[in-house]
């Protein structure tokens, strides 16, 4: 089968791959119809991510139609049509149980490498490198699914695949993100990053009763989305964003501020990012912290942080000084998607939200490695890209 598959730093190919088989009973195979790149794929495209092995099939974001089912899987059958978490998850252990899917103390076979960086293990991954399992990726033609009488969300047949596709990762984390504010209904919740993330935050934040949203971009493309939503845009390229957040809620501060940006942040947008590009670049430092140290500033007093954006190692100069004094709250998980996919489907059956209002293009999977860089760059109004196999 074709599949993108990771080189190298800024090296994506489109290649031939071995077909997956069942591999456990509970497996399954699916013919992806539809996948897509994410944010956080990009800092793999960056060379960022720990344990990549060259050749690795990447991608997390997938959909499509059941075409083997293994012995002990019970839920599929054949010719079902399945958007696929990104999160591996048994649903058996202590954390699967209690609904913290992410949490899996199964799905990683590598778990111990994950242990020595961060103390213990999440769950695994799909296509996001080996410290969170090597599990092959879904930018591809087809995808072995484990656990898959767990994790796969069955689609109604009136639905399209833009319709549900992001059921899979950017819609429940985005949504996450906003319930993690504690919205009560009038609250201002601040988003730093328009990404696809952060519009999914801005929709989720209004629908769970937010008087206000302030997006923080400097893309005109994600400012001028994030405005059709109903957002008050501030650009951080051309004005202060403490001043301005302090300005416009007569001092207090935003009542959550969620950070949808994690470690690559804009390098130019400040003194201390570009510091923390500097450390990045020698070796001094894991993470460029930025919009985290900016977004606890511009929080009220026992307010929300609420992240979401992709931090790997150890942060550097967070002023949690400023949020003990304070007394903030910190919210932040891989997002346990399973919790969240039929609560969010019934939001698209119900028609309160289109999710496919995030895509700008549309390519097939030989197209993938330009679009990635495209993707990148943010050139050509990119701000979500799909791709059908």
């Amino acid at each position: 089968m074709k599949a993108l598959v990771w080189h190298g730093k800024n090296d994506i190919r489109c290649e031939a791959v071995p077909d997956p088989a069942i591999e456990h009973p509970r497996d399954a195979i699916i013919k992806v119809t539809a996948c897509a790149i994410c944010g956080s794929d990009l800092h793999i495209f960056d060379g960022v991510i720990p344990q990549m092995k060259s050749g690795d099939v990447i991608g997390h974001e997938t959909m499509g139609e059941v075409v083997e089912v293994g012995s002990e899987n019970s839920k599929l059958k054949v010719g079902d049509r399945v958007v696929v978490p990104f999160t591996i998850s048994c649903g058996e252990c202590f954390f699967c149980k209690r609904g913290y899917f992410s949490g899996c103390e199964r799905s990683n076979p590598n778990r111990e490498k994950a242990a020595k960086l961060w103390g213990n293990s999440p769950a695994g991954l799909f296509g996001y490198s080996h410290l969170l399992g090597g599990y092959s990726g879904g930018q591809a033609e087809y995808l072995r699914v484990p656990y898959a009488d767990i994790g796969p969300l069955k689609v109604p047949s009136g639905l399209s695949d833009e319709q549900v596709l992001f059921l899979s990762d950017i819609f429940p984390t985005g949504y996450m993100a906003a319930e993690f504010c504690d919205i009560q209904g009038g609250e201002t919740i601040a988003i730093w990053g328009c990404g696809p993330v952060g519009q999914f935050a801005i929709k989720s934040a209004f629908l769970l009763g937010a008087e206000r949203v302030i997006a923080i971009d400097t893309v005109p493309e994600r400012l001028e989305l994030a405005r059709q939503s109903g957002a008050l845009t501030l650009d951080f390229m051309s004005e202060d964003i403490y001043e301005r957040i302090m300005e416009l809620t007569a001092g207090r501060g935003a009542d959550a501020c969620i950070d949808a940006v994690g470690t690559e942040p804009e390098t130019m947008a400040s003194a201390d990012s570009i510091l923390d590009r500097i450390k990045v670049a020698t070796f001094m430092g894991t993470d460029r912290p930025h919009v985290l140290r900016q977004a606890i500033h511009c929080c009220r007093n026992f307010g929300v942080v609420s992240i979401v954006g992709v931090y790997g190692g150890f942060l550097d100069k967070i002023p949690m000084g400023s949020a003990i004094n304070r007394g903030l709250t910190f919210r932040m998980a891989q997002t346990p998607v399973q919790h969240y996919m039929p609560k969010l489907l019934q939001l698209i059956e119900d028609g309160k939200i289109d999710p496919g209002f995030v895509i700008t293009h549309r390519a097939s999977l030989q197209e993938g490695p330009e679009l990635y860089k495209t993707f990148r760059a943010k050139q050509d109004g990119c701000i979500k890209a799909i791709m059908t196999p």
